[in-house]
């Protein structure tokens, strides 16, 4: 079986900022993004397509067409091929290729045969994923149907963005001020390129593509006019008022919903390796609000390192907790794990902010960033974050976040 070193972007820290700067719930964006992806598969003609970001460990679809995918790790991908550049990545046989032959979905169902990927690529050159078409059938895509997988990806990274300065404008509305009508203006520039793609492809279409992709393009028209229409509501006197009605507001978990969210993110990993994993909340804080700002990217990231370096029938177990101090709160996150263990220097690195890669217990490739990253992320937040391990005898990761005092 062919074996290789993990592919890393050189600018991979940047990348995972970046990446984690636009605090995405991964679980969240089909429903923005199901138009593009089906747009995709239509113009390259294929079985699949699908919308990946790339984190540390994971591969995350958010989107797809054809191919019913949550996430799969980001050694197993493909996709982590086609961040390392600036343009498509191909394959035009994943079976005679050393290193995807013997990988999951090439040897059994879906058994696919064809890739093409063009990278998510944000400001400053920095690739935060990947739109792929996949098939199970071999294919030849002509350059037009390149160009326009590009501007779809465009489009995707454009809808990205936007999404996450609506969510900051629906967090932070309290009366509509000159500011708000500019940023609400500003964002139609980028929504509004999708529903021009979609008009110039409706009356440009060539003869092989036309009739199966205008199915779409009033998909997309519709789908860039809600988000458009949402731009306005937000600024709405109604919206303000809802928004208060709300009990939990976009910017805020408690414990019952974060645990909720960790347990369908990271359950299908621990089943993958046959590890235990477990989320305990404190009852009597359990449904206090607290911001969730960066929370999924550093918890995320930790639970996935734990399963990483758990073996078969060991546990991850994550407990959450939140006190007060004086005026303010203090949200705790406890990561505890089975595990291998860490050396001492190893934590002196973490501590430290700086990344070393190694591999899992079941020879999962390392890539050197996650817990750098989740250390920047602390410290942005002001927060402290304390490492307890024991070689042979797993690890705790301890992370106290500090909240206003404004939330209730």
């Amino acid at each position: 079986m062919h074996t290789s070193s993990a592919p890393v972007p050189a600018n991979e820290m940047d990348r995972l900022k970046a990446l984690a700067d636009l605090d995405l719930d991964y679980t969240a964006l089909n429903e923005n993004l199901q138009s593009l992806s089906k747009l995709a598969a239509k113009v390259a003609g294929t079985e699949i397509s699908m919308v990946n970001l790339i984190d540390t460990y994971t591969q995350w679809t958010i989107s797809n067409h054809g191919l019913d995918l949550d996430q799969m790790s980001r050694e197993d991908s493909v996709c982590q091929y086609t961040i390392l550049g600036n343009d498509g990545f191909e394959v035009k046989d994943l079976s005679e290729d050393d290193r995807f032959k013997d990988k999951f979905y090439v040897t059994s169902d879906p058994n696919l045969r064809y890739y093409y990927g063009v990278p998510l690529r944000a400001d400053d050159g920095i690739n935060l994923g990947a739109l792929c078409v996949l098939d199970t059938q071999l294919h030849n895509l002509t350059p037009e149907k390149v160009e326009m997988l590009k501007i779809i990806a465009d489009e995707i990274v454009n809808r990205l963005k936007a999404l996450k300065v609506i969510e900051s404008m629906r967090n932070h509305v309290s009366e509509v001020t000159e500011n708000q009508r500019r940023v609400a203006h500003d964002i139609r520039g980028p929504l509004g390129g999708i529903i021009g793609l979609a008009r110039i492809i409706s009356e440009q279409g060539d003869e092989n593509t036309m009739e199966e992709v205008l199915e779409f393009i009033h998909l997309i028209q519709k789908s860039g006019h809600s988000i458009l229409e949402l731009a306005d509501e937000i600024l709405s006197v109604k919206s303000i008022q809802a928004a208060n009605e709300v009990k939990l507001a976009s910017d805020e978990f408690n414990q019952v919903t974060f645990k909720e969210k960790l347990l369908k993110l990271y359950t299908p990993q621990a089943l993958n390796k046959k590890v235990t994993f477990s989320v305990n909340t404190s009852a009597d804080t359990q449904n206090i609000p607290f911001f969730k700002n960066k929370l999924l990217q550093i918890v995320g990231n930790l639970i996935s390192n734990a399963i990483k370096f758990t073996p078969e029938g060991g546990f991850v177990k994550t407990h959450l907790s939140l006190d007060s101090v004086n005026e303010g709160r203090t949200l705790h996150i406890k990561v505890e794990d089975s595990g291998v263990g860490i050396t001492p220097e190893r934590i002196q690195q973490i501590m430290s902010g700086k990344g070393e890669s190694t591999n899992g217990t079941h020879g999962e490739q390392g890539y050197g960033f996650g817990l750098a990253l989740v250390k920047h992320l602390i410290d942005s937040l002001s927060g402290q974050l304390q490492v307890i391990s024991k070689t042979g005898n797993g690890t705790t990761f301890t992370v106290s976040l500090p909240q206003q005092a404004s939330k209730k």
